[in-house]
């Protein structure tokens, strides 16, 4: 099988075993086994943020199929929900919207499976999922045991966590998040989304109108999955947005985005710095090109390369060091390919 049939960007070469796992006891064991044999593995989901090399991958990969929602609900404390890691994440988001469970309704549209999202801190739209995870149940490849790591455990960052720093070690099972109940959605904390719903930055709306909001904007980006759209044949937003120093950050233009954080970085915006080192919507090549909805996403127009996809990536993340002196750095993992 190739692994372009499990990657939302439609690359990647052969894997040489496959492995379909649909329990939680079945997952283990496929990794156990493969660890204990050392070989080489890689586990795949959505295959939403995954960058796989043309040549494939020379170990086994263990396609994680599980599924299952788990709801403990009550009027004081909200619901804790359960979720299979193999869970597709925006199904999850939909029936949180249908049962009133309140929190991650801006995630609306993000790609991937539910297990992902700890390992990237899946964000969008002012929302990112450590602010409703409760806890996170995983396999300890290390100490071959099950352990399940409070949220205060995760070590939770921008697009980051223990489980993306410590890539080979944890394998999630599943995610319990902490959910408010209610019809309105967590106060909006994303200026577009805001204008879009026509409310005020802190202010709420409902969250079934929020949902269909965030799938309008993210759909008018490229970004909401569409077989027949080359635009969404993508790993999402390839560069994360840089994280600056007061510095750093004087050294940009004036009118270049600034968000301060509470660490005391500045985060700026690379979909800014790419579209301004001259980088436009659609650039690139008749098989590999930027977005023609949103210079991020780096997107196959069909017929592309891994090595074509990465070329195109090298040279933005050249143009703009050049331009403004920062480099930027890919969201997706890389497999058996670099940057």
């Amino acid at each position: 099988m190739d692994l372009a049939d499990l990657t939302t960007l439609r690359l990647g070469g052969p894997a040489r075993t496959v492995i379909e796992a649909a329990t939680e006891s079945e997952l283990v064991e496929a990794v156990r086994v493969a660890d204990e044999a050392g070989d080489p593995m890689l586990l795949v989901a959505g295959g939403s943020n995954l960058v796989v090399a043309d040549e494939g991958f020379g170990g086994t990969v263990v396609r994680i199929l599980t599924r299952g929602i788990e709801v403990d609900s009550d009027a004081c404390s909200g619901a804790m929900v359960t979720v299979a890691a193999g869970e597709p994440w925006d199904e999850v988001v939909a029936r949180a919207i249908t049962e009133g469970w309140v929190g991650i309704e801006a995630l609306s549209g993000i790609p991937g499976s539910t297990g992902a999202t700890p390992i990237q801190n899946v964000g969008a739209y002012g929302q990112e999922v450590s602010q409703t995870i409760a806890s996170v149940r995983t396999y300890d490849r290390y100490d071959r045991a099950i352990r399940t790591i409070a949220a205060a455990d995760c070590g939770f960052t921008y697009r980051s966590s223990r489980f993306k720093a410590e890539p080979h070690r944890f394998v999630v099972l599943s995610v319990t998040f902490q959910l408010e109940l209610g019809d309105l959605g967590a106060p909006i904390a994303y200026a577009e989304l805001a204008r879009t719903l026509d409310v005020e930055v802190g202010e709420r709306a409902p969250a079934a109108k929020v949902r269909e909001s965030v799938l309008a904007l993210r759909r008018g980006k490229g970004m909401v999955l569409d077989v027949d759209d080359h635009d969404t044949w993508s790993a999402g937003s390839f560069f994360t947005n840089p994280l600056l120093t007061a510095d750093e950050a004087a050294d940009l233009p004036p009118e270049a985005p600034r968000f301060a954080q509470p660490d005391g970085t500045i985060k700026t915006s690379a979909a800014w710095l790419i579209d301004h080192a001259g980088f436009a919507k659609g650039y690139g090549t008749d098989h590999a090109s930027l977005s023609t909805k949103h210079v991020l996403a780096l997107t196959n127009r069909g017929g592309a390369t891994t090595t074509e996809l990465l070329t195109l990536a090298r040279e933005i993340r050249e143009g703009v060091r050049a331009a403004y002196g920062i480099t930027l750095v890919n969201e997706p993992v890389l497999i058996g390919c670099e940057l």
